[in-house]
């Protein structure tokens, strides 16, 4: 598996874009951040990786895979691209936060502080 640095400055950049993509994720959509800021880093961490890595902002929390149908690139279970499908439609709907736990409703993150 390719290594990345994580004190390099191309990781540290991808970091802080990372960051402005996941406050305007939260934004745009009524979403808050989990009270877990453990959590939230790591999956921002998790996302960063794998933009570097793969070129998309894959679920850190899923497998990511080559995609034997599209040569030199990539895929994860349930093609989960942050922020996914399953998380829009189901999971925050549902159950007020993602599989990841990275983004809840005010009211989960309320109930879970």
């Amino acid at each position: 598996m390719q290594q990345l640095d994580m004190n390099s400055e191309e990781f540290k950049t991808e970091l802080k874009k990372t960051q402005k993509f996941a406050d305007k994720v939260c934004e745009s959509r009524g979403w808050v951040y989990n009270s877990n800021e453990d959590v939230n880093e790591g999956v921002i961490m998790g996302l960063a990786r794998h933009k570097l890595l793969f070129g998309k902002r894959f679920c850190p929390c899923f497998m990511v895979e080559p995609d034997e149908s599209k040569p030199g690139k990539f895929k994860s279970t349930d093609d989960r691209i942050c922020p996914c499908k399953p998380a829009m439609e189901k999971e925050i709907p549902e159950n007020g936060v993602c599989h990841c736990q990275i983004f809840c409703t005010p009211e989960y993150r309320a109930e879970h502080s």
